[in-house]
């Protein structure tokens, strides 16, 4: 079993428009709802895959009760959420049908008790146990420490399960400290994290900071990848346009689904570009157009060399 953590879940919820225009009244073409939240993403995207994965994190009031029900049928997807006092977030995504362009409206979450947090500890452990892999996603909402992540981390590596760890800021910053397994920030995370515009110097800089392993998302451009075992860059071999939100969600599921599979770096750097293109051609988040997947797969170029032994 995989486990992914999403601690701050979402009902996100996409809106189609024509154009979109500030200080304009928009005719909504299509509306969908969706379970979200990164680590959400992630499990959807390897449960197609063909893994059993779990789900934890929080849900709470009525958009919570949402999140849980349309998750609920998705096959290979176990909920183990625990429940909070106050209401899941919701996240809005506005489509520009004549750009192409996504804006993105994320609300803060709800503020987690001291209480509500042991409580998600003590589940946390437990789902451990059977893990093959975690995956710890995400921003943290209000009352949840700024190093959750790095303890979080801790406690994986005490069940020796490997951790790839996803998020941003003082979160980051403090989680890599921590050893994880894996990080894969995007370009503005890695300058963030290490003070480098260039995705080179940064990601290596990354890693002396503590990931074994640090897979740099570079957009429509690929992943750039430094690893104990050396290093590399996948790219899509044409340019996929649509609708880039969950990209990176999807390239999390195709590390992850990689490393319990033990595929060879090069083989898990072109399956994360594949589905993350294939992601951007999707509708929505948490799902890719496996057509476009299987169609690049074989065609995404990765380069680099393997460390000397």
């Amino acid at each position: 079993m995989i486990l992914t953590v999403t601690l701050n879940t979402a009902l996100d919820i996409t809106y189609r428009v024509r154009s979109l225009r500030p200080h304009a009244s928009h005719r909504v073409s299509e509306v969908t709802e969706r379970p979200g939240g990164k680590g959400v993403n992630v499990a959807r995207v390897l449960a197609a895959l063909g893994h059993e994965v779990t789900v934890t994190g929080f849900t709470g009031g009525a958009t919570g009760r949402v999140v849980q029900e349309l998750l609920a049928p998705a096959p290979g997807v176990v909920d183990a959420l625990v429940p909070v006092a106050g209401p899941t977030r919701r996240t809005v995504a506005v489509v520009d049908d004549r750009s192409g362009d996504t804006t993105q409206l994320n609300e803060p979450g709800p503020t987690i008790t001291p209480t509500e947090w042991s409580a998600f500890q003590e589940t946390y452990e437990t789902l451990l146990a059977s893990a093959s892999a975690v995956a710890l996603c995400g921003s943290l909402p209000p009352g949840v420490p700024v190093g959750a992540y790095a303890g979080l981390v801790r406690t994986a590596r005490s069940f020796s399960v490997p951790v790839l760890l996803d998020t941003s800021g003082e979160p980051l910053r403090r989680g890599v400290a921590a050893r994880p397994d894996i990080i894969k920030p995007n370009t503005d995370e890695l300058a963030e994290l290490t003070g480098s515009h260039d995705p080179v110097r940064a990601t290596q800089d990354a890693r002396r900071r503590g990931a074994r392993a640090v897979v740099a998302s570079l957009g429509a451009e690929g992943l750039l990848a430094v690893t104990l075992e050396g290093r590399w860059r996948a790219a899509p071999p044409t340019l996929v346009r649509g609708n880039p939100t969950g990209a990176g969600d999807s390239a999390v599921a195709g590390l992850l689904s990689g490393l319990v599979e033990h595929l060879p770096w090069p083989d898990r750097l072109a399956r994360a570009t594949a589905l993350s293109a294939a992601t951007v051609r999707a509708p929505v988040a948490g799902e890719f157009d496996r057509g476009v997947y299987e169609e690049l797969l074989g065609s995404v170029t990765v380069t680099g060399e393997a460390s000397a032994a």
